[in-house]
């Protein structure tokens, strides 16, 4: 240990160290605080807080060369405190993972101009980042795939508002023109290439559901039929799976509820099975259907 004669100079050159190592860590504690609360921001955001360098003297006038100095000697706000990153394409509206009415009209308006080949589902997915990302790119606009105010005033200017059906469509996907054999008597007409039921009454179609078919090993079964059964409740004696309201049409071949279906969508098959995912429709379809009913499967 260092003694120190005297009770000027000594203790004046020790309180100056003690000084500088308190202002050296509070110097250094804001620059590890600063990132975290920059990180606290969405990423695709310009965050208005500055950089580090405004932030790395505190006190004001304390840092001034004379503490004497006249007031125009306090620093001044810099310009990044005072305005904001400027993004040339707006404020984003709409991004990827949204999901809304906004985002149901804004796949309606890209599908009246040909961006958006399918029926407005509400969620902003990889299919809507590209049909944005096609708009803008027409448009001469930056390519961000995000919905931002520039790109939806151009939108809006060139669609119109969309109607209820455009909005919310019977089906995910465009229902398929009717094949010939459905345009006569009480039919449910099944197309294997859009995906979709038609319930049909003299040419007319009454409702509309997605529908999904079996997988290669175990096919649905194509052409004319009819409902030779009806069941509320069954379960399958094969694969001892519920099967809620089931119209069989050929051998044990029905169109019925799936649960499968609705949790996990296409990414699955049926044992050969006409699956529907919407409860609330196949429940209306079965009471509407009767035994006997026409049963059309076509690609």
């Amino acid at each position: 240990m260092i003694r120190t004669r005297g009770t000027g100079r000594g203790y004046a050159l020790r309180g100056a160290a003690a000084v500088a190592v308190v202002a050296m860590t509070a110097v250094t504690a804001g620059c590890k605080e600063q990132p975290a609360s920059g990180a606290s921001a969405a990423p695709s955001v310009p965050v208005n807080s500055g950089s580090p360098t405004d932030d790395a003297k505190p006190g004001g006038a304390s840092t001034s060369p004379s503490a004497s100095a006249p007031a125009k000697a306090s620093p001044k706000p810099s310009a990044s405190r005072t305005t904001p990153t400027a993004d040339p394409q707006g404020k984003v509206l709409m991004a990827s993972g949204a999901q809304g009415k906004q985002v149901r009209e804004l796949q309606a308006r890209l599908r009246q101009i040909g961006h958006f080949n399918r029926t407005p589902t509400g969620y902003y997915g990889t299919v809507t980042v590209a049909a944005v990302q096609s708009f803008q790119g027409k448009r001469g606009l930056s390519r961000t795939g995000k919905t931002d105010t520039v790109t939806w005033q151009k939108l809006l200017g060139m669609t119109r508002e969309p109607t209820a059906a455009e909005l919310n469509p019977p089906t995910t996907r465009p229902v398929a023109k009717p094949d010939k054999r459905c345009l006569t008597g009480r039919v449910l007409c099944i197309s294997k290439n859009s995906r979709t039921l038609s319930w049909m009454v003299d040419r007319k179609v009454v409702s509309s559901m997605d529908v999904r078919f079996g997988s290669e090993y175990t096919p649905t079964r194509e052409g004319t039929f009819s409902v030779y059964w009806k069941s509320r409740h069954h379960v399958s004696s094969i694969y001892h799976t519920a099967m809620p309201y089931a119209m069989f049409f050929s051998g044990g071949q029905a169109v019925h509820y799936s649960s499968d279906f609705a949790a996990r969508g296409y990414n699955g098959a049926s044992h050969g099975c006409v699956n529907v995912r919407d409860e609330g429709k196949i429940a209306t379809l079965f009471a509407q259907v009767r035994t006997g009913d026409k049963v059309v499967v076509y690609k």
